[in-house]
């Protein structure tokens, strides 16, 4: 027996505070996953709250990185847990706090400042802050709406650095780049979307430009680059559908082919250095998409990643560049792969 479900309204949209299944929320054809997801995600979770740090960030060998504490705190609202209630509320606390206390002068969300990349610590912190606004106590929603005012005007900031035209619109590593690629635009454009959302005057315009430097980025087969004249790849592919499905470009004819391109090579990314980013990415993007396309995805979706789930509950390592992320990053990201149909994001929620 479970106990009842916490009903949240946030911003117009309906937010159930877990336990979840995923009966109710997948097709006939899907239904088969229910059993094995729910279990799988739970133990995920239960993994993650085993591996906080006392501070509140996640072990990694990345030490105190916003970025991956911010993923492992939506994994937990994806499955419904809010901030404040039991099993999960208070990790979910510690780890919004962390993100809080290692906001910089300029508004940057980042805990080691050494970092090379750090605008994906910071949009990535971003999205989270905007997502867990108005589920929280009064006194973190005040530093919430300090901190995430001060984010949102950097990442503002950082779009309109001048660049080549090719590259107007988009983010890279630094805030202070000059080029723009496809995966920092990902993050950044969901931040400043969710934060549209919520009521933030977040200017249109921006959210336009950063949908016209996705689409430079598009190429003739369909699929997306990592730049602009770059080749196609699954993790960019997936990024571009998801931003143009969730800025207003549903079941166009450019995300159905996105949708077709991902469909033609999903089974090509294993192998690469940027596996779970990929498969979190296409996920969201494919049940965006919907209908045929995600009824083919979350099938190689749930069967993939119920293979690759240790007996501890985390997910193996990625590859590549993704293995310096460590485990609590792939179990984050699986968990919030195969957490889509639960609709519970409200940046998600179709």
């Amino acid at each position: 027996m479970t106990r009842p479900a916490l009903i949240v309204v946030l911003s117009g949209l309906v937010v159930v505070s877990g336990p979840l299944t995923l009966a109710d929320e997948v097709s006939d054809a899907l239904a088969k996953y229910s059993k094995p997801v729910d279990e799988a995600i739970d133990r995920g979770l239960a993994y993650l709250a085993e591996h906080q740090e006392k501070e509140g960030s996640f072990e990694s060998p990345m030490r105190h990185n916003t970025a991956i504490t911010s993923l492992c705190v939506m994994a937990f609202l994806a499955k419904g847990y809010t901030p404040g209630h039991a099993p999960y509320g208070d990790v979910i606390n510690r780890g919004i706090d962390f993100v809080l206390n290692s906001s910089q002068w300029n508004g940057m969300l980042v805990g080691d400042t050494r970092s090379h990349g750090p605008m994906y610590s910071h949009t990535i912190s971003t999205l989270m802050l905007s997502e867990v606004s108005g589920m929280v106590d009064p006194e973190r929603q005040r530093k919430i709406d300090v901190a995430l005012g001060k984010a949102l005007r950097l990442i503002l900031a950082a779009q309109s650095v001048q660049k080549p035209r090719h590259h107007e619109g988009g983010w890279r590593y630094q805030h202070n780049s000059r080029d723009s690629d496809i995966s920092c635009t990902g993050w950044a454009l969901m931040s400043l979307r969710s934060a549209r959302n919520n009521g933030a005057s977040v200017p249109k315009e921006a959210i336009e430009k950063a949908v016209q430097f996705v689409l430079n980025c598009r190429n003739r087969d369909g699929g997306f680059g990592y730049q602009p004249g770059g080749g196609s790849g699954v993790a960019r592919t997936g990024t571009a559908l998801l931003c143009l499905e969730l800025c207003g470009m549903h079941r166009s004819p450019i995300t159905i082919a996105a949708g077709d391109w991902v469909l033609r090579n999903m089974h090509r990314g294993r192998n690469d250095g940027f596996f779970y980013y990929g498969i979190y990415y296409c996920a969201q993007g494919m049940f965006q998409l919907g209908e045929r396309h995600w009824e083919k995805f979350g099938e190689h979706l749930y069967e993939t990643l119920l293979k690759l789930q240790r007996d501890d509950g985390s997910w193996a390592e990625g590859r590549g560049n993704e293995a310096r992320a460590g485990r609590c990053y792939s179990t984050a990201m699986a968990i919030l792969a195969m957490s889509v149909a639960y609709r519970q994001l409200p940046i998600y929620q179709r």
